[in-house]
Formats: structure tokens, C-alpha cells, sequence
């Protein structure tokens, strides 16, 4: 919001306070935080246009920066934020700083630089068809089950499956949900 924007809200405030409007009341007629209302209830112009004067010489935590995150930014114009945060981190060591930070600061760092995110399209294609256990599919998975003692536990696992063996159970049709199919341990439904 720019400095010309907030003036009218502040004054807005201050006389909706002077009709006797509680805080809340008017932070719902301006449809803007209770927060906002409260920081403005008791300003005096003169403080007010202090408080505006700073918001517009203040620092970013990411200021210092600027130049390395915008050189990554045109290199690498897929590159997301927590990527940008990854890299950081990896080169200036004890950097703390919140993801949310990195993610507004890179989005304002490509407005200003015009550094637009393109995102690259994966191409797909079929696979060349290989003999049987020649090829596999690998998945991962995370799951919850109950222990006896009655608490949660997480369980995490990988499951393998050749080629074959899912040839064999797309064959078994319906069969598959009836009685299960025996060869990959599946049980209908």
C-alpha cells in the first residue's frame, strides 16, 4: 500500500473514534484488522507520519543479499524460494531466517526485476517394453498403524513390482478383487 493510500484510512479511523465507534466497528466498516484499527486509535498526525516515514526506509533481513539471490533468479528462473532458501543456508552458515521471509522476498525480487517464474514442462513418453524382470516400478509410502499397546506408530515403506508381475494381476480382471491375487498379495476390496 503506498504512502498516498493509507492516509485516508488513518483519517477514517480517527473519526469514526470521534463518533463514538468502538474499535472493532471500525475495523469492520474499513474491512481491516482489529490490529490495524488499534495501532491507529491513539496516533497523532505527527506520529502517524512517522510511522509512515519508517516504513519506507526500512530494511529487509534479505537486503544484504540482493545481488547473489537476483544472480540465481536469472540463471535459474524456475529456481523456487525454499530452493533459494536451501542455497543460503548451504553458503552463508548460521543464516536464520523463516521460509516465509525468503518466499515474499524473492517474490518482490522478481516484480522489481522482472524476472517472471517460468516453469519447465516435463516431456513423457513411453518406455520401450523390456523382458519380464527387466524393469520395475519403486513406491514410496508412509502410513500409521496402532501398536498392541493402543499408540500410533508411524511406519514408512517401499514396495517393488516387476513388470511381470503387474502384467499378471491387470490380467486377472476382476478375479483380483473376488479372491485376491496370490502372487502380489493384494485382497479385494
Amino acid at each position: 500500500m503506498k504512502k498516498k493510500e493509507r492516509w485516508p484510512m488513518y483519517f477514517s479511523v480517527q473519526e469514526q473514534k470521534e463518533l463514538g465507534l468502538r474499535k472493532s466497528q471500525v475495523a469492520r466498516n474499513l474491512n481491516v484488522s482489529r490490529n490495524t484499527v488499534i495501532r491507529l486509535w491513539d496516533m497523532t498526525v505527527d506520529e502517524y507520519k512517522r510511522f509512515l516515514d519508517g516504513l519506507e526506509s526500512r530494511s529487509k533481513k534479505l537486503d544484504a543479499f540482493e545481488k547473489e539471490i537476483t544472480s540465481w533468479l536469472r540463471e535459474y528462473p524456475d529456481l523456487s524460494a525454499a530452493q533459494v532458501m536451501d542455497w543460503l543456508k548451504e553458503r552463508h552458515e548460521g543464516m536464520n531466517i523463516a521460509e516465509s521471509t525468503v518466499r515474499s522476498y524473492v517474490r518482490g525480487l522478481r516484480m522489481e526485476y522482472g524476472i517472471p517464474k517460468t516453469k519447465r514442462i516435463r516431456q513423457y513418453e513411453a518406455v520401450e517394453e523390456l523382458p519380464m524382470g527387466r524393469q520395475m516400478q519403486v513406491d514410496f509410502g508412509e502410513t500409521k498403524l496402532r501398536h498392541p499397546e493402543g499408540h500410533l506408530v508411524r511406519l514408512w515403506f517401499i514396495t517393488f513390482v516387476l513388470s511381470f508381475e503387474i502384467q499378471v494381476c491387470t490380467m486377472a480382471g476382476q478375479a483380483l478383487y473376488n479372491i485376491g491375487c496370490r502372487r502380489c498379495s493384494r485382497t479385494g476390496l
